[in-house]
């Protein structure tokens, strides 16, 4: 199954993101069949909490949706490679497969720091795709940090 066209809905709520004034991060939460189970966008200024990243905010309505904190045989796609905080939550979730776009060298915990959902330590491993849509996802953050500085 391709991911371009669930990288694209992702984008879009990564520019809602950024137009409130957070970082550009945009995810979605989808099924085997390719049906949005769940989507959301970074709100950590407009709720003033550290945890309301994209993916948390995905995955806590994913599991309220299904009545199940178990996400098994979901995709997270999300334009940012997940931070450990969203790693390790996706890894507890049970979530299947992360796809994401840009990279993240100075937090990413998909494979550029750490790769959390692999880590053979653990309990639970996820397949990871990384690069979809990164060029697009790269150049809205670059966008959004060059025009605070």
């Amino acid at each position: 199954m391709g991911f371009e066209a669930h990288m694209r809905q992702a984008l879009v709520l990564a520019r809602e993101a950024a137009t409130g004034g957070e970082v550009p991060v945009g995810a979605v939460l989808v099924d085997g069949d390719g049906a949005v189970i769940a989507e959301g966008r970074n709100r950590v200024e407009e709720l003033n909490d550290s945890t309301a990243h994209a993916e948390l905010q995905v995955i806590s309505e994913a599991a309220r949706r299904q009545m199940d904190w178990r996400l098994s045989g979901l995709t997270l796609v999300v334009t940012l490679e997940p931070c450990a905080m969203c790693a390790m939550a996706a890894v507890w979730s049970r979530i299947d497969r992360i796809v994401y776009g840009a990279p993240d060298p100075k937090a990413g915990a998909a494979w550029s720091l750490y790769n959390i959902p692999q880590d053979k330590r653990l309990n639970h491993h996820i397949e990871l795709v990384d690069g979809v849509l990164a060029e697009e996802s790269s150049s809205l953050l670059e966008a959004f940090f060059q025009e605070r500085r």
